[in-house]
């Protein structure tokens, strides 16, 4: 498949995005006429650049508002196309996008559109150019893609297309099957777009909040298995609005832009292959070779198990110490040739690391999760442009396959045992001896801030590369205002990841977290858990009189059980389903704990109890 991605994806100059393009290794770019209009460069000088960079230049755009007009304004238009067609021929470029008209059209009959098209085209075909005509989702007479092809048809002139853009098809649910009519000679362009689900105008929803594949609610797999049985063999482009995109990091950016197409590829391949075996034809890469355009996969993975470990980073860690003391993790010893250490309780597993840690508070700073081929999914993690990480060990040592999330967080790939054990923690040396009332408990979910501008490529990391999938996101009212929290997870609830957008704040902060996170571990009796907790001297988050009133109105509790709540600082949830018992330590630099206990099939995180925990751990960290 043949990469491509508009120029009005990216922040920075033309120069820049440019450059951010060929890093990421794309294959061509649209040029977005203000990048152009707006760059010191001159066409020849763009040119040049794209060939140095291996970039192909495959579209120019936007070219609107020509059809459909007045024969005074149809000239006009004539005349600014062949200036652009002009421009195009030094800019070494053959295509060029129409969009149906949304302003000037004052005549509504496609008889007169397709004659006015017919005149375009001749006008192209003698500069060398072909027309891609694009219906957009908001056209005054002309926004379906079906009907932009009657028209591409009706002037049947070689220099004359369509352009198939997934935005204006699957934001006004157009059937996305009769794309497969289409003759493929005739789709001349393709342009990718994802976007989350939401009520407003189409034209705003466009312009501000489309995301790259695998980041929204489309589905985009279904869109492009039409375009590959179509025929269709020429560039799958990304053109996609979206102002955080615009105000980050210009080559991050590009390389989320790229991961989000490698995954759609797979993701498009996955689909042709399971319809065509629906349909009783063959399967698999058979199947795929019946198509003009080849869709690469990735090495295949199951989605993890579950958590191995949990790892902390702090300078000073004798308050974390403590903390998990009082919670009742035993202390397993210091690893023998690194500076860190290893703390469980059953099978959860808390590594303090105080390796270059100087001066700092305590962080989140790794995850491991236990998945059946480390090797295999680190090397499909690196195809979906994953950077490495590497840690040092000895020639004895675990082998750890490390990649790094988009907020920094070190994912460790780690090799699962059906017993839940971890081989790697023979290497730590002996700790205290472990206390025979020791609970059993496993990591139940962890927590982790979103930078702003990286919400969304952490939403398409942890689905592409661990095969987590989005749950529909919440928004969570807080003191500081609403908290995005977005739930990502296996099908069998084995690891839950709940990404939260963090406040602006952390986005200028680069050496440290700032914004509080958390891990939660779950036992079998939280009532006894807690009790042990407080015997050991453990400050737990207090939570308001006022919520136990309002519990129990809810709820309407036995009140010696709504009494040991209170009691204990416990919160409470209750569903259909079953019931949710949870506490919160204090904090100590970012990092929190949480110990949980589900009962029955309760499935969520106690999201009512949210506002609360927020609002008191605001009114700690203000406190004077």
């Amino acid at each position: 498949m043949r990469t491509g991605i508009a120029t009005v994806c990216l922040s920075g100059t033309l120069k820049e995005k440019m450059q951010a393009c060929a890093i990421a290794g794309f294959d061509g770019i649209e040029i977005f006429e203000q990048d152009l209009v707006t760059s010191p460069l001159s066409p020849e000088e763009v040119r040049k650049m794209a060939a140095d960079l291996g970039l192909g230049l495959d579209l120019y755009q936007p070219f609107r508002d020509f059809d459909g007009v007045t024969p005074e304004l149809l000239k006009a238009n004539l005349k600014r196309a062949e200036a652009k067609f002009n421009l195009m021929e030094r800019l070494g470029m053959d295509t060029i996008l129409v969009c149906s008209n949304v302003a000037t059209a004052t005549i509504d009959d496609d008889d007169l559109r397709a004659a006015q098209l017919a005149e375009l085209a001749k006008l192209a075909g003698d500069h060398g150019v072909k027309v891609a005509y694009e219906a957009l989702a908001w056209g005054k007479y002309v926004n379906d893609y079906e009907h932009a092809y009657r028209l591409v048809e009706a002037v049947d002139h070689p220099n004359l297309g369509t352009c198939l853009d997934s935005f204006h098809i699957l934001s006004r649910d157009w059937d996305t099957a009769p794309i497969e009519d289409i003759n493929a000679e005739k789709i001349f362009f393709v342009q990718v777009a994802d976007a989350p689900k939401l009520s407003m105008d189409v034209l705003s929803w466009s312009r501000h909040y489309r995301v790259f594949p695998g980041e929204g609610q489309f589905e985009l797999h279904k869109f492009m298995g039409h375009v590959v049985r179509a025929g269709y063999t020429g560039p799958v482009s990304l053109e996609v609005f979206n102002d955080v995109f615009r105000q980050s990091d210009t080559e991050r950016t590009a390389i989320d832009a790229m991961r989000s197409l490698i995954w759609l590829e797979e993701q498009s391949a996955t689909w042709l292959a399971s319809t065509s075996a629906e349909a009783g034809t063959e399967a698999s890469a058979a199947v795929r070779r019946r198509y003009p355009m080849e869709l690469a996969t990735l090495p295949k993975v199951n989605e993890p198990a579950g958590f191995n470990f949990a790892e902390v980073k702090a300078d000073d860690t004798a308050q974390l110490e403590k903390l998990l003391g009082q919670l009742g993790f035993g202390f397993e010893g210091r690893h023998r040739t690194k500076d860190v250490q290893l703390w469980t309780m059953g099978q959860a597993r808390v590594i303090i690391n105080e390796q270059a840690a100087s001066h700092a508070e305590p962080a989140i700073a790794a995850l491991g999760f236990d998945v059946d081929s480390p090797v295999i999914a680190s090397a499909r993690a690196q195809q979906l442009r994953a950077p490495v990480v590497a840690r040092k060990v000895q020639a004895d040592e675990e082998v750890f396959q490390g990649i790094s999330a988009p907020d920094s967080t070190e994912i460790f790939l780690c090799q699962g045992s059906p017993d839940g054990t971890a081989a790697w923690t023979h290497e730590f040396g002996e700790g205290s001896e472990p206390s025979p009332a020791q609970r059993n408990a496993v990591i139940d979910h962890v927590n982790l801030a979103q930078p702003w501008q990286h919400f969304d490529e952490a939403v398409l990391f942890y689905t592409s590369a661990l095969a987590l999938e989005p749950q529909p996101f919440a928004e969570v009212p807080s003191p500081s205002g609403l908290v995005r929290s977005q739930v990502m997870e296996t099908s069998n609830g084995a690891v839950r990841l709940v990404l939260n957008l963090a406040p602006a704040q952390q986005a200028q902060e680069t050496a440290r977290k700032t914004y509080q996170e958390h891990i939660a571990f779950a036992v079998d009796d939280l009532v006894a858990t807690a009790r042990a907790a407080h015997q050991r001297g453990l400050e737990f988050l207090q939570i308001p009189a006022n919520y136990y009133e309002d519990l129990d109105a809810r709820f309407d509790l036995e009140p010696g059980f709504l009494a040991t709540l209170k009691e204990l600082n416990l919160l409470y949830d209750r569903d259909a389903n079953g019931e949710f018992l949870h506490f919160y330590t204090a904090t100590v630099g970012s990092v929190f704990f949480e110990m949980v206990e589900r009962r029955g099939n309760y499935d969520g995180y106690g999201a009512p109890n949210a506002p609360v925990r927020h609002a008191v751990q605001y009114d700690s960290l203000h406190r004077v």
